[in-house]
């Protein structure tokens, strides 16, 4: 096709769908209704897996987390087996650092997180906390999850985790409760009642979709923690590999370190879990999978909606048109000319609908990243493109039918059609 007979079909097409407006945005709503929903979804999730990829990131990319039970999921639903494993014991990460060749260092820590069952508090004068996590930590924690880094002060030391220090780093949203106008660091605040030192404070971090972050976090010596809360038995264990060694032969060698140090039989199933930070995109992954079929679901029968008013308002064209149709081909016309110029307005009207669903799309996306600026929503072009190749082919398949029919009519037929 030359260039004028495309400007041409264009021209025609689009004074074709100018004489029907109303018909023709009856048509074309379905498609901006699918266009729109599949941008708008994809440019959510795309920024929120851009959020997920850079907390991953920030828990360690060579780290392993050895558990007792599954990461990310509750203690109550799981089977008896799980819940009845026996706890990681203290030395459980000296045994690893032992005996596992490509782990640079491990280390363990314990946790207070139930809300509902304890009412920990930290006090500096009348300023107070209370919904808070208070972790036990050891001094290669900070390195192991880099997402625990120092804004001032210091960490946990050897010399503090050796002789149970009472000293503590605190997160930034307990150190502006507690000292909204003053530093924080060598000032003694009460932990549940006991005098605790401040040496540091975590850099910001809100946590995902401003939920529980770093910035709700108390962090003691693990020395202290143990002798202070002898009653919680849980433990959890950060190993990070060597950079020369890869997380995959780290994992084999933690796991056969585990096995050896809880007395696992050979043929036995592990009574524990090695997990990546990659869990988070995998449990992410899990929760949007729905999202994305519920989104394909109602993009989908947008799309066909809008297809078929495609058809239709194409079929109907062809039959309003049928003189024009016999004329063009008494004047030479092929089939493929009618074919082309009927398919090209079934194209036009599609992309219509296609530009004008990007456009509400990036609204919408717009306007979640206004109004929730944790959310960065944003539509790449990718999805542009996307966009507009879904418009393309629904010109084309709910397009071919009636053109196809236009392209066959008998041109005698056509010139007594009335």
């Amino acid at each position: 096709m030359r260039r004028d007979e495309f400007v041409e079909n264009i021209v025609v097409a689009l004074d074709t769908l100018r004489d029907r407006k109303v018909r023709s945005a009856l048509t074309i709503l379905g498609i901006v209704i699918g266009v729109t929903s599949v941008i708008s979804v994809a440019a959510i999730i795309d920024g929120l897996n851009g959020i997920i990829k850079e907390r991953v990131s920030r828990l360690g990319s060579n780290t392993l987390f050895v558990t007792r039970i599954p990461a990310g999921q509750g203690a109550n639903r799981l089977p008896a087996k799980v819940r009845t494993r026996k706890y990681l014991e203290d030395g459980d990460e000296k045994f690893i650092e032992e005996t596992a060749p490509g782990v640079s260092y491990a280390t363990i820590f314990g946790q207070r997180i139930n809300f509902a069952e304890q009412n920990d508090e930290i006090r500096f004068g009348d300023n107070r906390v209370q919904r808070f996590f208070l972790r036990g930590t050891q001094p290669n924690y900070a390195q192991a999850l880099p997402l625990f880094a120092i804004a001032e002060g210091r960490f946990v030391s050897q010399y503090d985790e050796e002789h149970a220090r009472n000293v503590v780093v605190i997160g930034r949203s307990i150190a502006e409760s507690l000292f909204p106008h003053s530093d924080p660091i060598g000032k003694e605040v009460r932990v549940n009642g006991r005098l605790y030192e401040v040496i540091g404070t975590f850099q910001p971090d809100q946590g995902l979709f401003s939920n529980f972050g770093v910035d709700q976090f108390a962090c003691i010596p693990m020395s202290n923690f143990r002798k202070s809360f002898p009653e919680i038995k849980e433990r959890f264990i950060a190993v990070a590999a060597k950079d020369e060694v890869s997380l995959d032969v780290v994992h084999d060698q933690v796991e056969e370190a585990m096995r050896r140090k809880r007395h696992v039989p050979h043929n036995g199933e592990n009574d524990f879990e090695i997990s990546s930070p990659d869990f988070l995109s995998a449990l992410w992954n899990q929760l949007t999978g729905a999202l994305v079929l519920l989104t394909g679901i109602i993009s989908s029968i947008g799309l066909l909606v809008g297809g078929i008013g495609v058809m239709n308002i194409m079929l109907i064209s062809v039959t309003e048109r049928t003189s024009e149709i016999g004329i063009r081909k008494a004047l030479g016309a092929r089939k493929s000319d009618i074919r082309v110029q009927f398919l090209t307005e079934a194209i036009t009207l599609s992309c219509i609908g296609g530009i004008l669903g990007i456009v509400c799309g990036g609204f919408i996306a717009f306007i979640v990243r206004t109004l929730v600026p944790d959310v960065p929503a944003a539509v790449s072009p990718l999805w542009i493109a996307l966009g507009v190749g879904i418009s393309v082919g629904v010109g084309l398949f709910f397009g071919y039918y009636p053109a196809n029919r236009a392209a066959n009519l008998d041109p005698i037929e056509c010139l007594r059609y009335e």
